[in-house]
């Protein structure tokens, strides 16, 4: 189940503004009018399949790319007119980890401070609070080619916050991690967050925008076709169903009676039966359960996910496989 989500008040500007910006490669469309707005505080997740443009829309956002049109603002700073003020207030995570293999973790982090010009001695300071933040002190002075994936990929995190960005673009950050890498990854993030930062992620796996995300854009073919909370996304897509199971046929026989229209399966003496799942809804079904004399095994609720959500929403398997033929 996903974490309960901490409800945060409004701020008083968003963190990340973006209207109508456009991109294209080689004539084709990657992005076609992109609209966004992200709270501060906030993790903010775009989904879509290969080639939908979401590499695309954070090069753009963090300065790497030019826009063809549109407008956008991060942290207050106009993409356009104020590149540096952007870069200044941002920090950026790619699918893999950009950590110097032949430095050791604290000479990649003092590396990154002498790279944003802070004084030495806020340098090894901010150096030896990442290292503690990130449980990577006791490894300081090994070389990071001997870490582990999960061990790279906080490196490479701390090494983005190094200058206490407003505002973390992380694309695909968990790429390559095991299960327990992952959640150690989110747990991260989680605590970026509750100190106030933004985070824009980007990601191949649902269950880590569900987990993470306060809200979710879906794009596809270059447009957001579906944007709100992971709740209100699911509730967007039909096939919310109560499967109820049977101890013996002859239950079974008139349960099939009391609801004819439920489908039925035969082998396993249960019925699925279509419609809301709430609990005023499951209170009416067990009631007509009861008057009509009809014992049940045991019921299960099934609601949509995001994987439900994720298909239903970005075409078909065929315009998918020629999106990975293009550029993102």
């Amino acid at each position: 189940m996903p974490t309960p989500r901490k409800l945060r008040e409004e701020p008083s500007r968003p963190a990340v503004t973006a209207v109508g910006l456009r991109k294209s490669y080689g004539g084709r469309t990657v992005l076609d009018g992109l609209d966004l707005a992200i709270p501060a505080g906030t993790v903010f997740a775009l989904l879509g399949p290969n080639g939908a443009g979401k590499t695309t829309t954070v090069e753009i956002l963090t300065t790497l790319v030019a826009a063809d049109g549109g407008q956008a603002q991060i942290a207050g700073h106009d993409l356009r007119t104020d590149p540096d003020g952007v870069r200044s207030a941002i920090g950026a995570t790619g699918q893999f980890a950009a950590v110097d293999d032949l430095l050791t973790a604290e000479e990649n982090l003092r590396l990154m401070a002498d790279l944003l010009h802070l004084p030495r001695p806020q340098g090894r300071s901010r150096t030896r609070e990442l290292l503690e933040r990130f449980d990577i002190a006791e490894a300081a002075g090994r070389r990071a080619s001997t870490f582990s994936g999960g061990m790279r990929r906080r490196l490479d995190l701390a090494m983005t916050l190094v200058g206490a960005p407003e505002v973390i673009f992380l694309d695909e950050p968990t790429t390559g991690l095991d299960p327990r890498s992952r959640r150690t990854m989110w747990k991260t993030v989680r605590g970026l967050v509750a100190g106030g930062t933004t985070v824009f992620l980007t990601t191949q796996y649902l269950e880590e925008a569900d987990q993470l995300a306060d809200r979710i854009a879906v794009l596809d073919g270059g447009r957001i076709v579906a944007e709100g909370t992971p709740d209100e996304l699911k509730t967007r897509i039909p096939g919310n169903h109560v499967r109820l199971r049977f101890a013996d046929p002859a239950a079974y026989g008139r349960a099939c009676a009391a609801f004819p229209g439920a489908s039925r399966d035969e082998e396993n003496l249960a019925l699925r039966i279509a419609g809301d799942a709430g609990l005023d809804a499951l209170r009416a079904l067990i009631d007509r359960l009861d008057a009509a004399g009809v014992p049940t095994a045991d019921f299960s609720v099934h609601t949509p996910d995001l994987d439900d959500v994720f298909f239903a929403l970005t075409g078909s398997a065929a315009s998918r496989h020629h999106a990975e033929e293009t550029p993102r």
